[in-house]
């Protein structure tokens, strides 16, 4: 009988301490309103999930009233156990290959111009579940045509051979998150390895020079801000166009604690020097996660993608 799935990310090696009060600058809204309450019934008349709702994302209330969700595929229990994460972990259920129909026939009842997509990791598959990103990057663009497509997936490891599956259905944006600097990587994603994110940014580059690369950072789990810049320029090196910096909030009391919050000064200096060295995009705030004004990016960027490459990525 499999294990039951937990949330539960006690580290043996964090000592408890007392909770950092938090800065008057970051202010969640609530989720409430009627776009809302409608989106969450579609979610769950198409039994969906998303990462907003299992990773507890700050802004939740904001990007759901206002019609935009990231959809997590895969199921919702992932095989690694990273401790600043809140969605549960342990032994997955088989695949659901119906799952990217639901999540398409979702984007076009939403209506939208840009969908997100993510998934938990599914190590006990070789090719990391690869081929449900494809069949549903396919999928929305058979039915919400000129509807643009991002996905957020996992590092497979490293392999090229499943990257090459997504890559082949030829998604607008490819994100991989990095999430912390590499002398923590072990202690904040025990199952992870920085060339692993290394070599998917940068294959996916090589694979499809026209896709906008996008990564992660988070900061406030111990890092200090000269490693952040040296990750920065790293992801640069593997080609990044988009980068996304936010503030580590903890989803409970279980999970990594606050090292210290980063001032809105911090973030602007960051948000300066990526532009600096040669991002496309940054995203740079306390709250930003991920897929934070992700349509945003795509619009702008592409009308100079256009330019390079032509009018359309079908």
């Amino acid at each position: 009988m499999p294990a039951t799935p937990t949330r539960d990310r006690v580290n043996p090696d964090v000592i408890e301490t007392r909770p950092l009060r938090r800065p008057e600058w970051i202010k969640v809204r609530a989720p409430a309103g009627e776009t809302y309450e409608a989106l969450q019934t579609l979610m769950r008349s198409k039994s969906l999930h998303t990462v907003c709702e299992e990773a507890m994302c700050p802004n939740l209330g904001e990007c759901w009233g206002s019609g935009t969700a990231t959809f997590l595929m895969l199921g919702d229990v992932c095989t690694r156990s990273c401790v600043f994460c809140d969605i549960k972990h342990g032994k997955p259920n088989s695949m659901d290959w119906l799952e990217p129909e639901r999540v398409a026939q979702a984007v076009k009842a939403m209506n939208l111009k840009h969908a997100v997509i993510t998934s938990v990791n599914r190590d006990e598959r070789r090719d990391g579940g690869a081929p449900i990103f494809a069949m549903v990057i396919r999928r929305i663009r058979e039915l919400l045509p000129g509807c643009s497509v991002e996905v957020l997936i996992p590092d497979f490891k490293g392999s090229v051979e499943a990257l090459k599956i997504v890559m082949e259905a030829r998604p607008e944006i490819l994100n991989h998150n990095v999430e912390t600097v590499p002398r923590l990587f072990k202690q904040i994603q025990p199952q992870d390895n920085y060339d692993w994110a290394a070599a998917t940014l940068s294959n996916a580059k090589k694979l499809d020079p026209e896709v906008l690369t996008k990564s992660g950072i988070m900061v406030g789990l111990g890092e200090e801000l000269e490693e952040v810049k040296a990750v920065m320029r790293d992801q640069r090196s593997w080609g990044v166009d988009i980068l996304t910096i936010g503030q580590y909030l903890q989803p409970s009391k279980k999970h990594y604690p606050i090292s210290r919050y980063y001032t809105l000064e911090e973030f602007a200096e960051l948000k300066r020097y990526g532009l600096e060295i040669g991002f496309q995009w940054v995203e740079s705030n306390p709250l930003v996660r991920s897929s934070y004004h992700a349509a945003e990016q795509v619009r702008a960027l592409s009308l100079i993608h256009r330019k390079l490459y032509g009018e359309s990525r079908k």
